[in-house]
Parts: structure tokens; C-alpha cells; sequence
């Protein structure tokens, strides 16, 4: 069986008719070669889904006959018997799938307990940005601090960054990076209560705006529902098939009441595409492309709503220099924090920002 790029039947294979069967428009084509059940309800997924039907003319003196197409290819993942057919083509067209209870509530409820060690301040963690709601002054663990919106970076506290070697995650996103797995961007997400400016909110926005490395097909984000996620407490919504696009120009929306640190939006993206909100219940997890347009909404109700999340890239993706480009505003940005925080040369590209965050965590680190 073929991988990312493989032909999804047989190509050395020429299919014989061994019986053709005609019931009014409906025509049964019986293959003699022999093929995986998996690989054969792809392809006649594919060409239910994606191609006209086969042409078959039955003329009164001559016998029938099929004209073919070349085999569907699938561009974003590998075949390795994990996903279904199904799966497969609904990430090809939709740049996500959602699989449920992927994580445990024993996982989940240690990572909790690690994110209140973190707020109540009674662990400090190298390289982690803590960061708060610009609106809520009002924190779960501690009163007299605003609220933590988002961990990002634990690559250094062990608890968390468990979460991005679970098996159960990594033989999913093998499917999308291939074996050679980076760990490059981890987050613990706590979309506070609203105060009323709608800051909890989040822009839409393309992931690999943040990203200096490529190619984009080898990357994919881990989201994982901490507790049940839905329209009240902020969902994720995603824009289907927008991965099959390029990236985008992105900046700070024009919001009253503020936007908060880093969370940059799609500039004049159509709010008229179609929208899906993925509900999900404690251990759903999501995987999608780091091109496809998502955010989330405001949470509406009293409780803080959490998420842990990845994004993993194949060892075998490159920096690139994002200077002439559109990322030129997050670069500028994130050379600003690390100069002010770390106290690092301002000659700092962005690259050498993601270069000693990378933790590899299945296979060889052959390149990032």
C-alpha cells in the first residue's frame, strides 16, 4: 500500500471485467485484482466523491467498455492503516478530523493539577509564557492577579509537556508528518468568562502565520478538549476546506475592548464562508492543517474553559527567512518579546525563536 503520494489502487494493475451487470442506469463492475478492503472502499469513495462516474456505453454489436481516469492521489496524508478511507478524504477536503475520547480523564485531570501549580505560582518554567487576559482581573487560584488565559512553550514541565508524547496522539499525527515527529508549539488554553468586551474571543487566523518553516502539509496541531467545549464557553470554529488555500495577510483586528497579546486575525477574510463549531466532549481530540481558518468565540458562561494542544512538524521541514513576506509582522513582534525577556541580540530572526523550542519526540531529528 501506497503513502502520501502513492496511487491509491494498483497502478501496475489493469482491471479485466469479469462480469458487467446493467439494471436500468446502475452498473455493478465486478475488478478481478485482488485489493484491501480499506483501499477498495477508498477508491470507490473517491470516485463517488470526487470524479464523474465511469463511463460504460453498451452498443447492440459490440461489447462494453470502461473509460478509466488516473488513480486519486491524496495530498495531506500518509496510509498508515490507522485512518480510515473515510477519514482520509473528509481531512483532504475539510483539513480536519476530530476523534473522540482520545485522551483519558486521568491524563487530562494531571495536567490540570500541573496548570494550577503554574497560576498559583508555585513552579516556574524556563522559556513558558504566561499569559493573561488583557479584560479579566479576576484569576481562579490567585485574586489579586488577572486571569492566565494560555500557557505557551511548556516544552520544560514534564507533566504538560506529556501530553505531546502520548502514543495515542503520536500514531495519529504520523499520519500527517510522517515518523520523524517535532514537538514545536505547545499551549494549555484557559478562555476566561467574558467580562462584557469580548476579549475572550479569538480571530480567525492561519497557524502557520506563526511558523518559519515548511512545507505546511507536514504540519498539524493537536486540540484537545480539557472539558466539554461548546457554543456557550468558546468552541473552536473552523472554516472548511480554507487549507487547500495559501496563507493569508494577518494582523491585530480592529475590536473595541482590545485584542489580546499576539492574536492576530485573517485581514478581510469572507465571513460568508460556510463555518463548522466543533463541540466536543473531555478527551475529543482535533487535528487540523496549519493553513485551515479557525478561531473561537466568547465564552458566555461563569467557568474558565480549557484546552492542551501541539503543533507537530516532521523532522524533515526547513526554516525559512520570512523577511519579504507577510510574517513580517510576527517576527518583529516576537524579536521584540524575546529581547525584552531574555535579553537576546535584536538581530534575532524568528527561526532561531522556534530552533531550541523543538523538542523531538518520536523518530530522528533530521533537519528542524
Amino acid at each position: 500500500m501506497c503513502r502520501r503520494h502513492s496511487a491509491l489502487c494498483p497502478s501496475h494493475t489493469r482491471s479485466l471485467l469479469s462480469s458487467v451487470v446493467f439494471t436500468g442506469i446502475t452498473t455493478e463492475i465486478q475488478p478481478d485484482w485482488k485489493m484491501s478492503r480499506a483501499a477498495e472502499r477508498l477508491r470507490l469513495l473517491i470516485n463517488h466523491l470526487d470524479q464523474p462516474p465511469a463511463t460504460i456505453r453498451a452498443a447492440p454489436t459490440f461489447a462494453p467498455t470502461l473509460s478509466s481516469s488516473p488513480p486519486q492521489r491524496l495530498r495531506y496524508t500518509d496510509d498508515t492503516d490507522l485512518l480510515t478511507p473515510e477519514q482520509r478524504l473528509s481531512y483532504e477536503k475539510n483539513g480536519f478530523i476530530l476523534i473522540k475520547s482520545l485522551v483519558s480523564k486521568e491524563d487530562i485531570d494531571m495536567f490540570r493539577k500541573a496548570f494550577e501549580q503554574v497560576c498559583r505560582q508555585e513552579v516556574k518554567v524556563p522559556g513558558m509564557m504566561v499569559m493573561r487576559d488583557v479584560a479579566i482581573a479576576k484569576s481562579e487560584f490567585v485574586p489579586d492577579q488577572k486571569a492566565v488565559s494560555k500557557l505557551q512553550d511548556f516544552q520544560e514541565q514534564p507533566e504538560l509537556f506529556r501530553y505531546c508524547s502520548l502514543q495515542q496522539i503520536l500514531k495519529y499525527v504520523e499520519c500527517f508528518t510522517g515518523p520523524n515527529i517535532m514537538a514545536m508549539h505547545t499551549m494549555l488554553i484557559n478562555k476566561p468568562p467574558d467580562a462584557g468586551k469580548k476579549t475572550s474571543r479569538h480571530p480567525m487566523h492561519q497557524d502557520l502565520h506563526y511558523f518559519p518553516f515548511r512545507p505546511a502539509d507536514r504540519i498539524v496541531c493537536s486540540w484537545t478538549a480539557m472539558e466539554k467545549v461548546d457554543r456557550q464557553n468558546g468552541c473552536l470554529v473552523v472554516l472548511p476546506g480554507t487549507h487547500t488555500s495559501t496563507l493569508q495577510e494577518h494582523d491585530y483586528p480592529e475590536w473595541e475592548g482590545g485584542v489580546n497579546k499576539m492574536y492576530h486575525g485573517v485581514r478581510d477574510y469572507d465571513p460568508k464562508l460556510p463555518r463548522v463549531h466543533l463541540e466536543m466532549e473531555q478527551g475529543d481530540t482535533v487535528f487540523f492543517h496549519p493553513l485551515l481558518i479557525h478561531g473561537s468565540g466568547m465564552n458566555q458562561t461563569r467557568g474558565f474553559r480549557k484546552a492542551i494542544s501541539c503543533h507537530y512538524a516532521s523532522a524533515d521541514c526547513y526554516y525559512i527567512d520570512v523577511k519579504g513576506t507577510t510574517q513580517e509582522n510576527i517576527e518583529k513582534e516576537v524579536k521584540e518579546i524575546a529581547t525584552r525577556k531574555y535579553a537576546v541580540d535584536d538581530q534575532i530572526a524568528l527561526k532561531d525563536t522556534w530552533a531550541f523550542k523543538g523538542r523531538l519526540v518520536q523518530g530522528e531529528r533530521t533537519s528542524l
